[in-house]
């Protein structure tokens, strides 16, 4: 298995983490700084505004102002300075101060709960746990499937293609008739498996049929929308994934053997996907961005919808219900590195 599936895998198994651990740490900051205040401890006393000034407008809290105002304690006169404060005071006003007994010059115009450092920083930690679990969980998740895999036979794929008993398939998009959703060929164009939507949901999962035509058995699943995690809007990333039947559907894929080594190194758009399943070769799938049965057959060429990508397959299984799950995956989520 080569770094980038790898790390494909394990950034999709430890997403929560890359959630939980910063905002963990953002809380207990916050908490250690909040006890320094203890707020609570302080008295209030009344102040006096001696000017007001115009500071920054909020759209949601609109105005806010900067209050000076003069305070007494023990006798001794105190000046002080509020800043975003959005209650229409004028000079002359009085005004709530709470001071630090032990410090008078430490003012606050409000007493935080005493409770409130200390919850914060218990659910930062419990934030930092339960991220650090999550990646543990997802480098053992990872260590769990490259064990039971076996190596990947890299070298087996060799001259796969050609090799005896391997046989071309073709898998494209099928948006002609009243059910849109893929379609698994041969080379005459005789159809051998299908999945089709049977009806389009904006929330929840899809309910999709799918056809066996070498054995005759029709399949329902539930197929949910594309969850999307990129590089620009998570920092590592995981790419893509959807629920199959309410589970992802990579760990769907792995349950059943399959391991995928992804060629980033192939010209784009020609990615190409080595699948293995438990330790041998399953498939080769390339995606193109022609629908191709013959390389020089012009009949045979299809251009391709906006965006969309058709895949050539070689195989030698019988197992059509893995093998078309597998490239329905990568099709549905418009994977580039898959594990």
């Amino acid at each position: 298995m080569n770094v980038e599936n790898k790390f494909a895998r394990i950034m999709r198994n430890s997403g929560p983490a890359r959630f939980f651990v910063p905002v963990g740490i953002i809380l207990i900051v916050f908490g250690v700084i909040l006890l320094g205040f203890k707020s609570d401890k302080y008295l209030e006393t009344k102040g006096v505004v001696t000017s007001v000034t115009e500071g920054f407008y909020d759209e949601d809290d609109g105005q806010q102002y900067d209050v000076d105002f003069t305070y007494t304690v023990d006798g001794k006169e105190y000046e002080g300075t509020f800043s975003g404060v959005t209650d229409d005071y004028k000079e002359g006003d009085e005004i709530k101060v709470y001071y630090d007994p032990a410090d008078p010059l430490k003012t606050s115009n409000g007493k935080m709960p005493p409770f409130i450092p200390p919850v914060m920083i218990a659910l930062g930690a419990a934030a930092v746990v339960f991220g650090v679990f999550k990646t543990v969980k997802a480098f053992k998740k990872s260590r769990e499937l490259d064990e039971s895999a076996g190596e990947f036979p890299k070298a087996a794929f060799e001259g796969f293609k050609s090799a005896p008993g391997v046989t071309e398939y073709y898998y494209r998009f099928d948006g002609n008739g009243l059910k849109p959703g893929y379609i698994l060929e041969d080379a005459d164009r005789n159809v051998l498996y299908e999945g089709k939507m049977t009806k389009q949901a904006l929330v929840g999962a899809r309910p999709f049929e799918f056809v066996n035509h070498k054995n005759g058995i029709t399949e329902s699943h539930d197929v949910g929308h594309m969850v999307t995690q990129t590089y620009n809007e998570e920092v590592f990333s995981a790419r893509s994934y959807f629920k199959f039947d309410g589970e992802n559907v990579w760990d769907v894929i792995h349950n059943r053997g399959i391991r995928i080594s992804t060629n980033l190194r192939s010209k784009f758009p020609n990615v190409i996907y080595e699948a293995a399943k438990d330790g041998a070769p399953f498939a080769r799938i390339e995606s193109t961005g022609m629908y191709v049965h013959e390389d020089d057959a012009a009949q045979h060429k299809i251009n391709p919808p906006a965006g969309g990508m058709y895949y050539r397959v070689w195989t030698n299984t019988s197992d059509f219900d893995t093998l078309f799950l597998t490239v329905f995956a990568i099709s549905e989520t418009d994977q580039v590195v898959v594990e």
